[in-house]
């Protein structure tokens, strides 16, 4: 009797310890395919992995959930795989930010105790009482004990000491949505991407997967680059991030941004998703929304440095005639465009797909040409080329 007890207490545990070993093995499955996911790398990546040995400091801007917190992992993990010294400080976290905003030289009370220079990843910069001066002073008084890497909000890169104080010191990566590129790398499909990579190559090419790749670029158009949208495969929750997208992280570019009008910021932003594309008449414009010319130039300002617009100015030999005369506007991201237009339809079917189409082809160009070095050119009788490129 006390041996068949011992063989059935020795049979479940058995059993039970091959659930456990199961269920961790379910588990590390999960955990590797999602530390995969998150080690996609952005095109962006190897740029900063150039940057990062270089005695400037290097900050990574961009609009919010872009990415930048997995690019700063990212290259956590590089220094990890190089043997070199670094250490993770998330701003987040209110101890940490007490301590730095009492002084910034407390900092290298979290530093490992080596001789060799500590790469410093800061995450979330602008919760800093004053980050400007936190870089400037670390920068000038110990460059050759530490190499800062830093993301934050677009708000901070507004302001004026940011861009002064920091001149010289800083190099600024700027991290936009996801291209096509990503966007087929993100969802799996790396045939299509081969697919695409042959067609581009070869002059006349035929593809038995072209339909394949419509169906991508199509989803694409429709919902933009954002990496969150691209990985929910539920159309309609990839319309729900949309709209926190729009909602509540917007909002935040505006407290952030100290936008006194909220309404009149997002009847703009309205405006501007529904006519991209065209001209902005900026006097119009605070007609529309009832606030002073200077309030739309300041708005349009912030939509920049946010990353959700670009202005394109026009191209004239004559410089003065170039700045006096009005730019076209574009939105740097298609789900959030169709997002704040409310249509989420495929491209064929829709009356605005002409502004959609080339709304796609300037955030194509803004992954070769910087939106600054792009412009358009419009003859006096009104015949347009869309977009001139630099050499």
């Amino acid at each position: 009797m006390i041996i068949g007890n011992i063989s059935d207490i020795y049979t479940n545990a058995i059993i039970k310890l091959s659930d456990i070993i199961i269920t961790l093995l379910c588990l590390y499955q999960i955990l590797l395919s999602l530390l995969k996911k998150d080690m996609i790398q952005r095109k962006i990546f190897e740029e900063l992995k150039s940057h990062i040995k270089s005695k400037e400091y290097s900050i990574l801007t961009g609009a919010r959930q872009t990415g930048k917190t997995t690019l700063l992992r990212q290259l956590e993990y590089f220094c990890k795989q190089e043997h070199l010294p670094y250490v993770f400080i998330n701003l987040e976290n209110k101890n940490i930010l007490s301590e730095l905003d009492q002084s910034p030289l407390n900092i290298l009370k979290f530093l490992p105790e080596v001789d060799k220079r500590v790469f410093v990843f800061v995450d979330e910069v602008q919760y800093l009482e004053d980050a400007s001066n936190f870089l400037k002073l670390l920068y000038d008084e110990h460059s050759q004990k530490i190499k800062i890497v830093a993301t934050g909000s677009s708000a901070f890169y507004i302001d004026d000491s940011f861009r002064d104080s920091l001149a010289g010191r800083k190099k600024l990566f700027n991290l936009y949505t996801c291209s096509f590129n990503e966007y087929l790398h993100l969802t799996g499909n790396l045939e299509l991407l081969d697919e695409k990579s042959r067609i581009e190559k070869m002059d006349d090419s035929k593809s038995i997967r072209i339909d394949y790749l419509k169906n991508a670029w199509e989803t694409y158009m429709v919902y933009g680059g954002y990496p969150a949208i691209i990985t929910e495969p539920d159309k309609q929750e990839k319309v729900n991030r949309l709209k926190e997208i729009r909602d509540s992280f917007l909002k935040r570019d505006m407290l952030e941004s100290r936008v006194n009008n909220e309404i009149a910021f997002y009847n703009l932003i309205r405006i501007i998703a529904g006519q991209c594309g065209s001209l902005i008449n900026v006097n119009e414009l605070a007609s529309i929304i009832r606030v002073r010319r200077e309030s739309v130039i300041n708005y349009l300002t912030i939509l920049q440095k946010c990353f959700h617009i670009a202005m394109v100015k026009p191209f004239y030999k004559n410089l003065r005639k170039e700045l006096v005369k009005m730019p076209k506007v574009f939105m740097l991201d298609n789900g959030l465009r169709n997002c704040l237009v409310n249509n989420f339809n495929l491209p064929y079917t829709r009356t605005d797909r002409g502004e959609l189409w080339e709304n796609t082809v300037f955030r194509i160009l803004t992954d070769v040409f910087s939106p600054d070095d792009i412009r358009y050119w419009r003859t006096i009788a009104g015949n347009e080329v869309d977009f001139v490129l630099p050499d």
